[in-house]
């Protein structure tokens, strides 16, 4: 009888995760990776931006990306010891938020929804490519705005800054920057959240002032000094981590959360961002 093989993608990253760990363990580092991959640091960012109401000054997002809740048992306890006592005034959440790419939702929107109890409103999301379309109603409905391609707008002592969010522009290709865009309300200014850097150039030519985005891991496994070995994302090398500028935009990619194909990090710390808006 003939037996239904793997997908060839599945197959591809079965093959990676073992290569990967034997490669660690060939070289003593695997148990110090997967301790790695639990010490979540926190990052304080200061977010510049022009035209920048002074009732806004000091306005804190909280950062998520890339969590991967599912992808290990300890995944979950890890991060809410993270971020529980944290001081923000809204939380934004830059994608891939379950560890495979198909099949059930359920355990994610478990997770997700443990972790939403320790989390600050409000809370404003988008898709990555890990995710599912199935995902955004059980999202809005534990509290998690899901932004497709759209805008809000953050208020505090009546001044306001737009906030966008697009659709996954690595796999699914679904975003569509200028339709997030529309809401903005003129000379004001404005955050696009992004799973990817990679939709950088339109971010740009619309008037975004910062985009801040994630999948990229910082590379997850690099070499010393932070060396990525890649960054599955076509970028810039810059763009991998942290701090950058395109034009007149600044960008942030954080290194993420989570783990993806293996429960390890090497020379690239998990992180959670706290976002600082400033007068530019």
């Amino acid at each position: 009888m003939a037996t239904r093989r793997s997908p060839e993608w599945l197959r591809h990253g079965i093959k990676a995760a073992w290569f990967i760990r034997l490669c660690l363990r060939s070289v003593r580092l695997w148990r110090r990776a997967r301790r790695n991959a639990f010490d979540i640091r926190i990052v304080e960012h200061e977010l510049p931006l022009p035209g920048l109401d002074a009732a806004l000054d000091g306005f804190t997002l909280l950062h998520l990306t890339d969590l991967h809740i599912d992808f290990d048992d300890a995944c979950l306890p890890a991060l809410i010891e993270s971020v529980r006592h944290l001081r923000y005034d809204a939380c934004v959440m830059t994608g891939d938020f379950r560890a495979k790419t198909y099949g059930p939702i359920d355990a994610t929107i478990e997770c997700l929804g443990a972790l939403r109890g320790h989390l600050r409103e409000p809370i404003y999301a988008v898709l990555g490519n890990h995710d599912s379309i199935r995902m955004v109603a059980p999202l809005q409905s534990i509290g998690v705005r899901v932004l497709m391609n759209e805008s809000v707008e953050l208020r505090r002592g009546g001044a306001g800054v737009t906030l966008a969010g697009i659709d996954d522009a690595h796999h699914f290709h679904l975003d569509d920057v200028d339709a997030a865009a529309r809401g903005r309300r003129p000379n004001a200014p404005a955050i696009l959240l992004s799973h990817t850097p990679e939709a950088y150039r339109d971010a740009e030519r619309t008037g975004f002032d910062a985009m801040l985005c994630g999948h990229t891991h910082g590379g997850q496994i690099c070499l010393p000094g932070g060396v990525p070995l890649t960054l599955d994302a076509r970028i810039p090398r810059r763009f991998g981590r942290g701090r950058w500028h395109y034009g007149r935009m600044l960008g942030y990619t954080s290194a993420g959360t989570g783990t993806s194909i293996v429960t390890a990090r090497l020379n690239c710390p998990a992180e959670i961002t706290l976002h600082r808006l400033r007068r530019a």
